[in-house]
């Protein structure tokens, strides 16, 4: 019988597992139809007599107001507990009502930093994000796009393991958007690198609407050649972010180490990637009349 692949994922309880079918999923199809229900039982409600109910992907994208896009690439990475039986996604409705009330979540600050440019509205922004997890897959970094405010448009692609590590913590978040706003006030138009607040490399692209600036693309997550950050550094950073040094040592690794030229190479296609998320947005307002 083929083995069934258990990923740990965060949990408000004891614990909560993702269930994916191996590559021969459709082999053990019909085992995973018997069995999961009674694993679901188990892990959502620790064993007791009662379960809680079960939402759909539909259902949490209407709890959390979030496009479903997003709801999926919340259960992948962890910062919603989810079950995955098959194709399909399952959550927790007590744990998610319990997120919704829980101010530490990416979805609160998301929903307390949502964009009120016009970008926002005029967008479609489905279609931006699969373009920009696109990019951020192909050139192996973290991309995010956000107003002249720092305030985010999409949610990040492809982020890197000491972002999603940090990213839940508000005051964390927060010179996350300060950074991204300061970066808006620079008077250098062509993308160049800059340190961003959590130590690593990051740069930006200009997302204009007809001769108005409305955006910006970034792109982040890149490790300088001085890193690892000494001890010293270390300290001074944890200190800026308002965490302890424990929380940042594990995930100093998981970060994007790119070459000069592979830098080079991101840095001339972050205004290029700018420019056609432009381009959507001004054929957008002549639609839209």
């Amino acid at each position: 019988m083929h083995a069934m692949h258990m990923h740990h994922m965060h949990s408000m309880q004891d614990v909560t597992f993702v269930i994916r079918d191996s590559a021969e999923s459709h082999c053990c199809y019909p085992f995973c139809t018997r069995i999961i229900p009674s694993i679901l039982v188990h892990y959502f409600t620790n064993g007791s007599e009662s379960m809680s109910t079960l939402l759909t992907a539909k259902d949490v994208q209407e709890i959390l107001l979030v496009d479903r896009s997003t709801v999926y690439r919340m259960a992948e990475d962890g910062r919603i507990p989810a079950v995955k039986v098959g194709r399909q996604w399952r959550f927790d409705s007590a744990e998610i009502h319990t997120l919704l009330g829980n101010k530490n979540t990416v979805a609160q600050h998301n929903n307390q930093s949502t964009s009120s440019s016009r970008l926002h509205d005029i967008l479609p922004l489905d279609c931006v994000q699969l373009v920009q997890d696109g990019f951020a897959d192909a050139l192996d970094v973290m991309i995010i796009m956000t107003d002249m405010q720092g305030n985010p448009i999409t949610e990040p692609s492809n982020p890197c393991g000491l972002f999603t590590a940090l990213h839940a913590y508000p005051q964390v978040w927060q010179t996350c958007v300060d950074h991204w706003h300061e970066m808006a006030a620079k008077p250098v138009i062509a993308p160049t690198f800059t340190h961003s607040s959590l130590g690593l490399l990051c740069a930006r692209g200009l997302i204009r609407v007809g001769s108005s600036l409305e955006g910006m693309v970034f792109v982040g997550g890149l490790a300088p050649d001085n890193w690892p950050p000494t001890g010293t550094q270390l300290d001074n950073m944890a200190h800026k972010l308002g965490v302890t040094v424990d929380l940042l040592q594990p995930h100093l690794d998981d970060v994007y180490h790119l070459t000069s030229a592979e830098r080079d190479h991101v840095l001339a296609l972050i205004q290029r990637i700018a420019d056609i998320v432009s381009h959507i947005a001004s054929e957008r307002t002549i639609l839209k009349g």
